[in-house]
């Protein structure tokens, strides 16, 4: 009996440390990635992502994350983030130049072998974003290089933080 005792102090006391640790975990709102067919991005293939917002009061953060292979030639990547808003028929295009890279440092992302992560906020970091009405937004991402296919790119996606 005192064993039984002992057993479920320790596993109410592991149950309550859990859910401390992980009641102060940030939980991501969005994220959603997709493979690039053949590694080999046309500028015609335009990844799109939907998503419901309901908080109009928050302040979010954008994130364009992007996968390739040491093989991808260039830099930077000229992206064009198309977003559509909860009721409208009509698009919104903004034109971005992400860096991947400096000649001093090399790649900015994590690697692991020859595959590297990057994870570029598209909200500058003094200034908040806040979606203006709650409803279903969709957003597309469409590769705008000279090179087409842009190739050696693995997967893109978006991530949609919540500011805490």
């Amino acid at each position: 009996m005192k064993r039984l005792k002992t057993i479920l102090l320790f596993l109410l006391t592991a149950f309550g440390s859990q859910l401390f640790i992980t009641s102060c975990t940030h939980i991501d709102l969005f994220e959603r990635s997709v493979s690039i067919p053949g590694h080999r991005w046309e500028n015609t293939y335009k990844p799109t992502f939907t998503f419901n917002i309901k908080d109009t009061v928050s302040a979010y953060d954008i994130f364009v994350v992007l996968r390739h292979n040491d093989k991808y030639n260039y830099n930077n990547i000229y992206l064009n983030l198309i977003t559509k808003q909860p009721e409208q028929d009509s698009t919104q295009k903004v034109r971005y130049d992400l860096t991947l890279a400096t000649d001093e440092d090399g790649w900015r992302g994590t690697g692991m072998d020859d595959i590297y992560e990057h994870r570029i906020r598209l909200t500058p970091s003094n200034q908040e974003f806040r979606f203006r009405k709650a409803g279903e937004y969709t957003f597309a991402l469409e590769q705008i290089m000279r090179e087409n296919p842009l190739k050696n790119v693995l997967n893109v996606g978006l991530r949609l933080e919540k500011k805490e």
